[in-house]
């Protein structure tokens, strides 16, 4: 009998530890559980308040301060208010032309056409001059002596060199007006590429309404106002577009675009276009006509002088006048059309230019003033130029 109570006692002494170990256990891993938790939670209230900062300054400089730019907005301060990728404002208007966007994603955003046809805003047309040049603008003083006074008016693009910046002042309408280009050469898609990369970032202004292609050797024949009514009240676009049948027009065209575009479509014309609103969203837009020029218009067969002419003439030949407004020699034959100095520049000269004696037609009429602009023009001429823009060109 003793040695079976020593025995149970042993085992009841045997299950208390048991239990004191278990209770001991548990207490353990609730305790690491709780500094556990309280070392996560110390982090995760120490990252959301570094946080909360980050932000909380950032809120308050874009505030307070002038101006502070990201990767994909710029947020400026206009009448006092902040204004962000989102305002109407910038939407409408884009006041920076820097931007990332590929010439794909570019043409996609330049494409949307708004459905409703009432403006939200009191929009009042503008002109976008567009200038493709290599460089520098030689003439440029004669063009800011153009747009003086008529800001609310025109918008300006330059597509240079890729990086090149215009040396002028800060109160130049030229001032920051390059966009992100990229390298074109002579008598190659690349012209027909910068184009339409000029049309698409002035059509993110939805104020723009009529578009005109210029180089660093085009001027203005008449003062702004003549220039903008002639173009705001225009029922058609100025791409000239004709039949050309020797070798240097119909023998350009490659059966190779067959079916899409047959030899009697086939058009020539000049690079320097003038194009309402429509129009360009229409040559923004097109992939599939653009593709075969781009494939098989190649030297000697220049894009620049056939794609615009050709697409125009198959699909919105009504909205076209065929004629260009910008005025050239091109009696010298060869590549390049006659060139203009210093001792070219007279009273007369630009007289004729402005007057050619051969009318064309405006809106059903017929009208006199049928060049706007002149080319090409070296920098020698700006000097005379700028003395005959007064009492010729009246501006």
């Amino acid at each position: 009998m003793p040695r079976s109570r020593n025995e149970k006692d042993e085992i009841e002494k045997y299950m208390g530890l048991s239990k004191l170990a278990q209770v001991l256990s548990f207490l353990v891993v609730f305790v690491a559980g709780v500094v556990l938790g309280l070392v996560m939670s110390s982090h995760i209230n120490q990252h959301f308040v570094s946080k909360t900062e980050v932000y909380s300054f950032i809120n308050h400089f874009s505030t307070d301060g002038p101006g502070v730019k990201d990767e994909n907005c710029t947020i400026v301060r206009d009448c006092g208010k902040a204004e962000d990728c989102l305002s109407m404002n910038a939407l409408l208007r884009p006041k920076n032309l820097t931007h990332r966007l590929s010439d794909n994603e570019l043409f996609w955003r330049a494409s949307m056409v708004p459905q409703k046809e009432e403006y939200p805003y009191k929009r009042v047309p503008k002109v976008a001059f567009m200038f493709l040049t290599r460089g520098a603008l030689p003439l440029l003083p004669l063009w800011e002596r153009l747009f003086r006074g008529h800001e609310k008016l025109f918008s300006i693009y330059v597509h240079a060199l890729p990086g090149y910046k215009l040396n002028v002042s800060t109160t130049s309408p030229f001032h920051r007006r390059e966009i992100p280009s990229q390298h074109v050469s002579w008598g190659t898609v690349t012209l027909a590429d910068a184009e339409r990369r000029l049309l698409a970032n002035a059509l993110l202004d939805f104020s723009n309404e009529r578009f005109v292609l210029l180089s660093e050797s085009c001027i203005p024949v008449y003062n702004f106002s003549t220039i903008y009514n002639y173009l705001i009240g225009s029922t058609q676009s100025f791409v000239q577009a004709y039949d050309e049948p020797t070798r240097y027009g119909r023998g350009r065209y490659s059966r190779r675009m067959l079916p899409d575009i047959k030899l009697y479509q086939w058009r020539k014309g000049s690079q320097w276009f003038e194009l309402n609103r429509a129009l360009a969203v229409y040559i923004v837009s097109d992939t599939k006509y653009y593709t075969l020029f781009k494939k098989y218009c190649l030297p000697a067969c220049y894009p620049d002088e056939h794609y615009l002419p050709t697409y125009i003439n198959m699909f919105h030949g009504p909205l076209n006048s065929n004629r260009t407004v910008t005025w050239v020699n091109w009696s010298i034959g060869g590549p390049h059309p006659v060139t203009y100095g210093e001792a070219n520049v007279t009273v007369d000269f630009i007289q004729a230019i402005r007057n050619n004696g051969t009318p064309c037609q405006y809106n059903t009429q017929t009208t006199s003033i049928c060049y706007l602009f002149a080319r090409k023009f070296a920098p020698s001429a700006l000097e005379p130029l700028l003395n005959l823009s007064s009492s010729v060109m009246k501006f």
